[in-house]
């Protein structure tokens, strides 16, 4: 059988079981009563070694847990202990009792004067020997019994019971761990509130533990069966889901397994302590937000950043800023920054470039604001040391705050605009001319006006200028002439447009359009229009409307 957390098997680097058999016995080593009391000591030394956090030499800066745990002051952060101890008569076989209180001797020198211990034995009842704190291992050893009961039961149900029953003290803390040590199977006395394995009693044990968690307490257990067939430790995971139990098949591995089950503890504090900074990250923002003038090209700054930690350390790498939607370069940062927790340093930077002058680049005075980028990877040396058990979820990337950076510069060229203006006025005069070329020609000839119905003189009117207005003498009304330009297969010709009124108002006024030596008839009158061209080139004819 192998290692289990919360009752599942745990896999481990096993060694070769051929390299560890004893050449007497040809049976593994380890096995058998005195060696599983050899590998208690093992695993109590261990758990105990690992709480007093003796860094591990490294040939690098990379920090192991024991530097976080030093760095974060865990010895003065408290945890709960409650330790039970069998002293049923199984104990006195093989000096399995001795051996235990040596190795608890280990584990508790491991614990910090800030730690509180509840110390229990447990046969027929649980008897409290030690509440208080630690620190003085030599006292708390002496509570214990000389020896154990040689007629006392196993009860580890009134144990654990009495385990969960100090860790729901009112003054108890955060972190909790309920190690249990036994050599044999639940046997309790007549009488006992737990005259089984299973049960309400038991649920209800499961219950009390699960509503330590719920209350915020961080609350795990670890069994150390001492025999072969203690399946009493197996209970513990009944009571406690944070629970690891060690199973004999697997003591020669219990050295290695114990180190990272004795970091547990000092693993839940870092949690715990830690809890705040998860998802903190590292700020940046401009320092000095008055507005800089870039119209030279350069300018000077301040950029501010901060670490948002309490306790990690961060650093970034490949450190860069920039600005956004401007051609402004900005140097001054270093490539790698390591921020210590809550540590703020601003450091000067350059601006260098100016600002855009826009798709029309005349010449004026442009503000704008710039909001502050900043691209690089942020990390902990931290996350290394504690995965996976604890993760500080880093935020990758610098996060930027406050408002943007006010520029100004003059920008854009003194000619442009004078140029635009001078263009758009030369493209306007020449499409005005080219349109009077076309629909304002200049008139030439003459023309002749003519009562249909006949009785009066003919009223004979020079074609001048570009528009003439219409007022004969002899047949009376009025109008007005202009001509317009015609693209024809003899070439260009201007055709008359002519507008007539016979009583001088805009009721009666009509049209008509006559071509070169053509004549149209417009409220009564005759209009010929008689040019001096060559009659190859006069085409009559006209039309009124």
């Amino acid at each position: 059988m192998k290692p289990t957390v919360r009752g599942r098997p745990l896999a481990l680097p096993f060694r070769d079981r051929a390299a560890t058999k004893s050449p007497a016995t040809d049976k593994p080593a380890g096995r058998g009563p005195r060696g599983l009391a050899r590998a208690a000591v093992a695993v109590l030394a261990l758990l105990a070694a690992a709480s007093l956090g003796v860094p591990a030499a490294t040939a690098d800066t990379t920090p192991t847990r024991a530097d976080v745990y030093t760095a974060l002051g865990l010895d003065d952060q408290p945890a709960d202990y409650a330790v039970l101890v069998d002293t049923s008569g199984s104990m006195t076989d093989e000096g399995r009792y001795d051996t235990v209180r040596t190795a608890l001797g280990l584990f508790l020198d491991g614990l910090s004067s800030e730690d509180h211990v509840a110390l229990f034995t447990f046969d027929s009842t649980p008897e409290p020997r030690y509440i208080g704190a630690a620190g003085d291992t030599d006292r708390i050893l002496s509570t214990l019994p000389d020896t154990p009961d040689e007629n006392g039961a196993t009860d580890i149900g009134s144990a654990l019971d009495s385990a969960l029953g100090e860790l729901e003290r009112s003054d108890a803390v955060e972190v909790a761990s309920v190690v249990l040590l036994t050599d044999g199977a639940h046997s309790p006395p007549d009488g006992s509130p737990y005259p089984d394995s299973t049960g309400p009693a038991w649920n209800a044990l499961h219950e009390r533990a699960r509503a330590l968690g719920e209350r915020g307490t961080e609350l795990a257990g670890y069994a150390l069966p001492l025999e072969d067939g203690a399946t009493g430790a197996d209970l513990l995971g009944d009571v406690i889901d944070d629970a690891t139990v060690l199973r004999p098949d697997s003591v020669e591995d219990l050295g290695g397994y114990l180190e990272r089950a004795g970091d547990g503890t000092r693993l839940r504090k870092a949690g715990l302590v830690l809890a705040g900074d998860v998802g903190k990250g590292i700020s940046a923002t401009w320092t000095d937000r008055r507005r800089r003038d870039l119209t030279a090209g350069d300018a000077t700054a301040e950029i501010t950043l901060t670490s948002t930690t309490r306790h990690v350390p961060l650093t970034v790498r490949g450190l860069h800023v920039s600005v956004s939607g401007e051609p402004v370069r900005i140097s001054g940062l270093p490539a790698t920054l390591t921020l210590d927790p809550g540590q703020t340093r601003t450091f000067p930077v350059r601006l260098r470039g100016t600002l855009s002058d826009g798709p029309v680049p005349y010449l004026r005075d442009r503000d704008t604001d710039v909001p502050l980028r900043v691209s690089g990877r942020v990390s902990s040396a931290w996350e290394q040391a504690l995965a996976p058990d604890v993760r500080l979820k880093v935020p990758r990337e610098v996060r930027t705050t406050g408002a943007a950076l006010p520029l100004h510069a003059t920008v854009g060229s003194a000619v442009l605009l004078p140029g635009l203006i001078g263009a758009v006025v030369a493209v306007l005069l020449i499409r005005w001319l080219t349109w009077r070329r076309t629909h304002r020609p200049r008139l030439r000839g003459e023309l002749l006006l003519t009562p249909v119905y006949g009785g009066q003189l003919p009223d004979r009117i020079p074609l001048r200028g570009r528009r003439v207005q219409l007022r004969p003498q002899a047949i009376g009304g009025r109008g007005s002439v202009h001509g317009r330009r015609r693209s024809t297969e003899g070439g260009p010709r201007v055709d008359l447009l002519i507008r007539y009124t016979p009583d001088g108002t805009s009721r009666r006024q009509s049209d008509a359009t006559c071509g070169p030596g053509g004549q149209v008839v417009v409220n009564g009158v005759s209009f010929t229009y008689l040019t001096q061209e060559p009659a190859d080139r006069v085409p009559a004819g006209g039309r009124s409307r």
